[in-house]
């Protein structure tokens, strides 16, 4: 009796066990399912920004002080004077998802690619207003900087005036303030005019963490 007693606990453990690995197995593949769907999701509602194109319609930017710029689509507008340096890039949305525009920082520098990488948020400059650009469509930034105390003020002001490029990078999210992403546009003087080039370099998935 006590052997069949054993093998019978025995069997019973074995089927136990073997259920707890269909189980897993069960689980594991609904876990990989449930991610590939909310992926899916997520790209379906993503925003990714570029440069609007040449042929897109011009954009007129106003600021706050009520300055005003016409740009083309595929230029930048950078105007500079003692007290305020305006900036400003018509954009395209490539992605799927309406684009939300909350934050930028500018470097007097040319950054390529990652030859530097972004600054955390809470060090970007916040937009005074929330800036909209849907999908398959265009929109535009806009930037000033009017402390002429603030040290990248000088930077920034230097390098417009010496007619080399200066990077701006801009952090904005989907509808939902998800996907939360960092694009760098350099904005590069034109030798044969006053007009800027906007080119886009980088994208950043913070909340991935990593380079797309």
């Amino acid at each position: 009796m006590a052997d069949w007693t054993t093998i019978s606990s025995l069997a019973t453990a074995g089927g136990t066990f073997v259920l707890a690995l269909a189980t897993f197995a069960s689980v594991r593949s609904a876990n990989k399912a449930a991610r590939a769907t909310e992926r899916t999701l997520m790209a379906n509602i993503r925003p990714v920004l570029t440069p609007a194109r040449p042929e897109d319609p011009v954009q007129k930017i106003g600021f706050g002080d009520d300055h005003w710029m016409k740009v083309e689509g595929g230029y930048a507008g950078v105007e500079c004077t003692d007290s305020v340096i305006y900036m400003a890039i018509p954009l395209r949305n490539v992605g799927s998802g309406i684009a939300v525009l909350d934050r930028w920082f500018v470097h007097p520098a040319r950054l390529m690619g990652e030859s530097k990488g972004h600054r955390q948020p809470d060090e970007f400059k916040r937009l005074t207003r929330d800036l909209y650009v849907p999908p398959s469509d265009t929109g535009f930034w806009q930037g000033a900087l009017r402390d002429p105390n603030d040290p990248l003020f000088a930077a920034v002001r230097d390098q417009v005036k010496a007619r080399d490029a200066v990077t701006v990078d801009l952090l904005y999210g989907d509808h939902e303030g998800g996907q939360r992403t960092v694009s760098r546009f350099v904005l590069l003087p034109r030798d044969d005019d006053e007009r800027w080039l906007a080119i886009v370099s980088r994208h950043w998935n913070i909340d991935r963490d990593d380079p797309r």
